[in-house]
């Protein structure tokens, strides 16, 4: 196996791939032109075989293995659509294989593997984050002999991930102005980067990663990789703690910026790709979305291009979704507010305080031994943004003690 990433490797993926996965579309999408001023397509990763482009590298390693590591078998740990590309890819080839996901993968991702890996595929529960579930799979390859796959760090993988830039090349009637592709350990990008460097060099690539999970801007600012001490899993596709040492020179050496993307902004774009595009993106299919809105100026200079990487989400989190994204707009806001203990206190706050379209959408005590004089948990939501300085301004003024819990403190995450 060679240990460098070339144009060649991708067009010989490319080839391999082609009686296997879907030729995605590169569709306009209108909504996101408008906002930025100019022409932005979407390259819709999320109609996929098994709905991510993890399939291309999970299928490319897989079918370049000899006939006595295929005897082995093979290993991976994934947030699910890696375990799913390697599952669709035993099942194919008829090899057997263990997928070890994190507690935090969300039960469809975990059935849909089970169900394309069939009686070739055990699902494995290892620990709590993906590097959790990664050591538990080193340590299951080590000691089995079965050949590890990679999700992001190995070449073949990178190499399959890299035949997504190949098409969108093949697809767009003129070279990209700007490449915005989702970061997690950094396998997509690195690929797409080393055949837009060799076909399309004058392209602009972004690479967009969670602001709670930014672990290749920390290798970056770090000059190499590192663990990063905590981590949001939410945007549970790019969640990565620790970027890979394959990638990571070759996004130092050949991609031009890579943002971090609030997990608010994330949701905002996922509600929106749903409710005016019709796509069902997961969190990480919707960061290059929100990427191009949030941060990127405008589109004038030419085409840009945000990867929808995948479309593997669990109905069940929209509730979390909703709320990130209200928060995030500055819709909804959480406050404590303390009662002083005198008649009418409540109804003051409900006639003086809230103003007109100012709706409570919690109120809980925070001291269940203390209902009449504890602090209560208040959350309130607005018609405007906007209206955020009124409603602080008639608080401020009234008997009550209030305190605003700003959605970037502990608190804020330990209440709700």
């Amino acid at each position: 196996m060679t240990d460098r990433l070339t144009a060649g490797l991708i067009s010989q993926a490319a080839e391999r791939l082609r009686p296997v996965i879907r030729h995605t579309a590169l569709e306009p999408n209108q909504r996101l032109s408008d906002l930025l001023g100019g022409q932005v397509l979407l390259k819709r990763e999320d109609a996929q075989v098994c709905r991510s482009y993890k399939v291309r590298g999970a299928f490319n390693l897989i079918a370049s293995l000899t006939d006595e590591e295929r005897r082995r078998g093979v290993v991976c740990a994934s947030a699910g659509n890696h375990g799913q590309g390697v599952a669709f890819a035993c099942a194919r080839l008829g090899i057997n294989g263990r997928v070890y996901v994190p507690s935090t993968t969300p039960r469809q991702k975990r059935e849909r593997i089970a169900a394309l890996g069939g009686d070739r595929v055990e699902v494995v529960v290892g620990g709590g984050t993906y590097d959790e579930a990664s050591s538990a799979a080193h340590a299951d390859s080590e000691h089995t002999g079965a050949i590890y796959v990679h999700p992001f760090d190995d070449v073949r993988t990178m190499a399959g991930q890299g035949t997504v830039g190949l098409e969108i090349l093949a697809q767009c009637g003129e070279a990209p102005h700007t490449m915005v592709v989702p970061v997690g350990g950094g396998g997509l990008i690195s690929g797409i980067a080393v055949w837009l460097r060799e076909h399309s060099p004058a392209t602009r690539i972004v690479g967009a990663e969670p602001a709670g999970a930014a672990s290749m801007r920390a290798a970056l600012d770090h000059g190499e990789p590192l663990a990063l001490p905590e981590l949001d899993t939410f945007v549970d596709g790019a969640a990565v703690g620790r970027v890979g040492d394959a990638t990571f020179p070759l996004v130092k050496d050949l991609v031009d910026e890579v943002v971090a993307v609030d997990e608010g902004a994330v949701c905002t774009e996922m509600l929106d790709l749903y409710q005016t595009d019709g796509i069902i993106a997961e969190p990480a299919g919707a960061l290059a979305g929100a990427a191009a809105r949030e941060l990127l100026p405008n589109a004038s200079g030419g085409p840009v291009v945000c990867v929808v990487s995948g479309g593997n989400n669990d109905v069940s989190r929209y509730n979390e979704v909703l709320e990130r994204s209200l928060v995030h707009i500055g819709l909804r806001h959480y406050f404590l507010v303390t009662f002083p203990q005198r008649p009418g206190a409540l109804r003051h706050f409900l006639d003086e305080v809230l103003g007109e379209g100012e709706d409570i959408i919690v109120f809980e005590y925070v001291k269940k031994n203390n209902r009449e004089t504890g602090p209560a948990l208040v959350g309130i939501e607005l018609e405007r943004a906007g209206d955020l300085d009124s409603l602080l301004s008639r608080m401020k003024a009234s008997p009550l003690t209030v305190e605003r819990i700003p959605p970037g403190s502990p608190l804020f995450t330990f209440l709700l």
